[in-house]
């Protein structure tokens, strides 16, 4: 019985069958068809592996943070190259060449369209900028004297000073608030700031020209000084004014270089001596063309810092940023033991540490800061830090 169910139960396969020459030449076609639409991936071109490795170099963080570590270190370093010349007396010339470079690069580089957000010069806004830039000639102006008489490591510390200021600037007239932490990071930097001196003005009385020497640090001082103020007036200014000029990045460049090129000019005519002798003792034989690359380098090395900048926080954060210019201090400071021969005694490197940890302190503060702003629910007003909108004003410029 069941040998009869499962002979009427029995299917043929059509494997079983003899294959006709139709059916045998469908697969075949089938095939082609398939590979008529299958086709391999094209080749990638040189140019497309061009893109990707600069795509990698643009979003790679520790690149970012390289090259603003860099272009922040070799602009001091220039700029004290520059103006350390025994008989150099032409600062306002020097700012101008600056200023007339880095706007004939900005031009440059958008002729090229590789600045592409850049509008034209518009004479009302130049007029309501122009005293913001006034007060960034005399910042750039002082920077440059104190740098003349001071060495790097202590120059970078006093200008940590200038955060103290800014701080409570804002606390007068845009209400910020200073946390415990950066109350402390401050206290720190001033006590860096006055073991710099006291180790500076200990060992310049030891030697042979003691007169000279203190003579020489005394007026770096005062010009330490009038620089502190005339940054924290020029980021507190440049703060009021930019709200309602809607500048972006390379618009506050590019105005603030315009506009001081005149202002330069005008000062180095009157004040400075143009005079062949005076020249050939500013610019000697032996180092001339090494002092004109210096100058011209300066006038790039602005461009690079606000791309650095910009790039930095793009492809990193806010608060990484914030860690980086702490720590950047660090190496600055260093680069003028190394290249200036600058005296290395227990107070200079004290000093110099003492710098290094209030800066890691005050963007500890800000990080701090900005997380308890987060938090805030967004119908209040949090507090604003201190110096953060500042430092972030400072940066743009």
């Amino acid at each position: 019985m069941s040998d009869k169910n499962d002979q009427g139960l029995s299917i043929r396969l059509p494997e079983n069958e003899p294959e006709s020459p139709q059916s045998a030449q469908r697969p075949l076609e089938h095939t082609e068809e398939k590979q008529l639409f299958i086709s391999s991936p094209p080749p990638i071109t040189s140019s497309q592996l061009n893109m990707a490795s600069i795509q990698k170099v643009e979003n790679s963080p520790p690149l970012s943070i390289l090259a603003y570590c860099l272009s922040s270190i070799s602009m001091t370093v220039v700029n004290k190259y520059v103006v350390s010349g025994s008989s150099w007396n032409l600062n306002l010339f020097y700012l101008a060449v600056q200023s007339i470079v880095c706007i004939a690069t900005i031009e440059a580089c958008k002729q090229m369209g590789m600045i592409k957000n850049l509008a034209p010069f518009d004479v009302n806004k130049g007029k309501r900028w122009f005293p913001v830039s006034l007060l960034l000639v005399g910042m750039i102006y002082t920077s440059t004297k104190a740098l003349q008489f001071l060495s790097v490591p202590v120059y970078t510390i006093f200008k940590n000073l200038t955060i103290i200021v800014i701080a409570y600037g804002e606390v007068l007239w845009f209400g910020g608030s200073v946390t415990p932490l950066a109350l402390l990071s401050f206290g720190l930097m001033v006590l860096s700031s006055v073991v710099a001196a006291w180790a500076d003005l200990g060992h310049a009385s030891q030697t042979a020209e003691a007169a000279e020497a203190l003579a020489t640090l005394n007026a770096g001082y005062a010009w330490m000084g009038l620089n502190v103020f005339c940054t924290a007036s020029y980021v507190l200014g440049m703060r009021k004014v930019i709200k309602n000029m809607n500048f972006k990045d390379w618009d506050t460049m590019f105005y603030n270089n315009l506009l001081t090129i005149p202002v330069l000019l005008f000062g180095s005519l009157i004040a400075e001596d143009w005079s062949s002798a005076n020249f050939q003792k500013n610019f000697p034989v032996e180092s001339r063309n090494a002092l004109m690359i210096g100058m011209i380098y300066s006038g790039m090395a602005a461009i690079f810092i606000s791309y650095c900048s910009a790039w930095c926080i793009r492809v990193t954060s806010s608060t990484t940023y914030s860690m980086v210019g702490a720590l950047n201090k660090l190496p600055i400071a260093v680069s003028g033991l190394i290249f200036f021969s600058a005296p290395v005694t227990v107070g200079s490197v004290s000093a110099i540490f003492i710098g290094f940890v209030s800066g890691i302190v005050y963007a500890w503060a800000k990080v701090r800061q900005s997380q308890v702003s987060k938090s805030v629910l967004p119908t209040t007003q949090p507090p604003m830090s201190a110096s953060s909108q500042s430092s972030r004003d400072a940066v743009k410029s």
